[in-house]
């Protein structure tokens, strides 16, 4: 990309500096394309895990529109308040917010096969935690030792790991098709792999914004291949499309609201992580971007924005908003620090939700295609969490607690009916597998002494503690 036509290298690091209008907008668009599927999909999936989304032949799919649109709404929203600010809520760097992946497995259990009904306890629960995890703002410097790699990294590899699942029934015609000859059928996977396919070609055999938007040029492809292989109908769409209101305000309560012990807890603990993540997307903005550390006024800011934007989505029939890291890779990449043109995209992506002609259009994309798109974007993030375990220095300490978290979270999400005789709230919060993982992780690493001696893992490592101090 030429930067000289924009503005001088201390313009563009500058994040009060605003372009030339006409190179504004595109770039500000571009930072919505960057993040656009993957700022709807969680939706998609509570809707898919509660009953009513894709395929299901609920009464209430059309709520499955809704949501999409409140997920395009108050992204942008929460990205204004992060780009724009209001008192100390907001960095004031151009940080785009998006839809969380980090709160689906604490998401699902809580509506599963309920349907709508199943709603008003979540959004309960997002309110509540998205307002302690405005609170965090105040103390994010001070919990952070809490957070190291090992457990930051394990928490966003289970992550992944509880929603590869998804990926892949998506991918072989969707939950609703499970047990009938038609899921996994040849037609379903072709789809997927098209996207799939596509999206690798582009990922890395181009340059600039295509590269950036791999997955949605994927996914694209996806669709037309559904519509020339009657996966789709050029019906459905132009019935979808004309079906949908041209404009539509967000309703605030729609779902109701319920105080659910377990939503609020599970809600409020995976607010502690991430606020670390947003915390690690400032940090990355303001060293790639402007080649210097975050202050701590725009941390505070940023968390601030986190939490207030998730409460408020949450009112409204939205779901938890953080930082999205992709587009700070975007920064990385264009070398343009300013804020302005961020704002330009919360405002495209404000426009896109109060349409819902556009959350009409989403929603005819065929599941398999989404699978697609949802296969390698949930790879991704196991492949994050990983990355971020690679800065862990591997001792028997470490190991020990990252095997132990490991499989006892693992574990119960794989088999939930191992706990099926505790009470409700603790069942949900047991059974999403992330929390307890977290948990166990943050408790050994802050009790465990430093380093464990070599004799008390010589049990636990099946001999392998003897045979390393062998052979050093």
């Amino acid at each position: 990309m030429d930067t000289g036509s924009i503005g001088t290298p201390q313009q563009l690091r500058d994040p009060d500096y605003m372009p030339p209008f006409a190179k504004a907008v595109p770039l500000g668009i571009q930072h919505v394309l960057a993040m656009f599927v993957s700022n709807v999909t969680p939706a998609i999936i509570v809707a898919g895990a509660a009953g009513f989304g894709f395929g299901s032949n609920s009464p209430d799919f059309p709520e499955l529109l809704y949501m999409i649109q409140m997920s395009m709404l108050f992204a942008g929203i929460a990205t204004l308040m992060q780009t724009i600010g209001v008192g100390p809520v907001g960095a004031r760097l151009p940080i785009v917010q998006g839809t969380s992946f980090a709160f689906i497995p604490i998401m699902i259990p809580l509506v599963a096969g309920k349907g709508v009904d199943g709603l008003a306890a979540m959004f309960g629960g997002i309110l509540i935690g998205g307002l302690f995890h405005a609170a965090l703002g105040t103390v994010i410097g001070k919990i952070r030792f809490a957070l190291p790699p090992l457990v930051t990294g394990l928490v966003v590899m289970m992550i992944g790991l509880a929603l590869v699942k998804v990926g892949i029934q998506y991918a072989a015609g969707g939950v609703p098709k499970i047990g009938t000859p038609e899921y996994g059928n040849l037609h379903s996977w072709s789809a997927a792999l098209v996207v799939v396919f596509v999206t690798l070609g582009f990922k890395f055999f181009t340059k600039g914004m295509l590269s950036v938007s791999a997955v949605l040029i994927g996914i694209l492809a996806g669709y037309v291949f559904a519509l020339l292989t009657g996966l789709l109908s050029f019906e459905s769409v132009s019935g979808s499309w004309q079906g949908a209101a041209s404009f539509a305000l967000p309703q605030p309560f729609k779902y109701g609201f319920e105080f659910s012990l377990a939503a609020i807890i599970g809600f409020c603990l995976m607010a502690f992580v991430s606020a670390v993540e947003t915390v690690g997307d400032v940090s990355g903005i303001t060293k790639g971007g402007a080649g210097r550390e975050a202050t701590d006024a725009e941390i505070s800011g940023a968390t601030f924005a986190d939490g207030v934007g998730s409460a408020v989505a949450g009112i409204f029939g939205g779901l938890p908003n953080t930082s999205f890291s992709q587009n700070v890779g975007l920064i990385a990449m264009t070398g343009i620090m300013s804020r302005h043109v961020v704002t330009i995209g919360g405002l495209f992506l404000i426009l896109c939700g109060l349409v819902p002609k556009v959350g009409a259009v989403i929603r005819t994309v065929p599941i398999e295609v989404l699978g697609g798109g949802v296969i390698v974007m949930f790879g991704m993030v196991v492949a994050a969490g990983i990355s971020m375990l690679s800065d862990v220095d591997w001792n028997k300490r470490n190991m020990v607690i990252f095997a132990i978290s490991l499989s006892v979270g693992l574990g119960l999400q794989l088999e939930p009916g191992a706990v099926q005789h505790l009470p409700e709230t603790l069942r949900v919060l047991m059974t999403s597998g992330l929390l307890p993982a977290a948990l166990i992780a943050i408790v050994l690493n802050l009790v465990l002494p430093e380093p464990l001696v070599p004799e008390a893992t010589e049990e636990i490592s099946g001999g392998m503690a003897h045979t390393e101090t062998a052979s050093t």
